[in-house]
């Protein structure tokens, strides 16, 4: 599958006619929602982790040079903690843009913090995506967020503003703590 994944996002009508739809946020959405939004609220999905597998060639790497990113892989009995978006159709045109390197739309429950359940959507890079990079110890993702930056600044903000943004949430992520912390170590 093509990285460039707009066309593929605006095929899906799953939400077609509803007046406002959940978006779960589990990267740089946690903190960083550069699009209008009628309510955001703590949450989490059930049966998917976050790993730090998929190239960024459009923000905080290049093509010839890509960083990595975090999307989500399929692990049962596994939570992932993000944050909610209440948006409105309109805003899908902006979204798709910013996640169009390898993230495609899928339908997914999303359970909020008082256990209140609704269906959303959520932008997941599949391992078939020509950007995705794969799994690689901690240690060896951190070396290379270490060198990569792009338009949107170094590999290293993302990954930094992550971490505190998931401590924000009062929520630990294995993953995510290792990686930064082997990137202070390299500092």
């Amino acid at each position: 599958m093509t990285a460039n994944t707009i066309t593929i996002n605006q095929q899906m009508d799953k939400f077609d006619g509803q007046a406002s739809v959940w978006l779960f946020g589990y990267g740089s959405l946690i903190y960083k929602a550069d699009f209008p939004y009628l309510q955001r609220r703590p949450a989490s999905i059930a049966g998917w982790t976050r790993r730090f597998w998929q190239g960024s060639h459009d923000h905080r790497g290049t093509p010839e040079a890509p960083g990595r990113v975090v999307t989500l892989i399929e692990q049962e009995g596994a939570i992932c903690h993000g944050m909610a978006y209440l948006i409105t159709p309109e805003v899908f045109a902006h979204l798709d843009h910013r996640e169009k390197n390898g993230y495609l739309r899928l339908a997914i429950p999303i359970v909020f913090e008082d256990n209140d359940a609704v269906e959303g959507l959520v932008y997941i890079a599949t391992p078939d995506n020509t950007a995705f990079l794969g799994a690689a110890s901690e240690q060896e993702i951190a070396a290379h967020i270490a060198r990569s930056t792009g338009p949107s600044g170094p590999n290293s903000d993302y990954l930094n503003h992550l971490a505190t943004a998931l401590r924000e949430l009062g929520r630990h992520d294995q993953h995510v703590f290792e990686i930064e912390r082997h990137l202070a170590a390299l500092k």
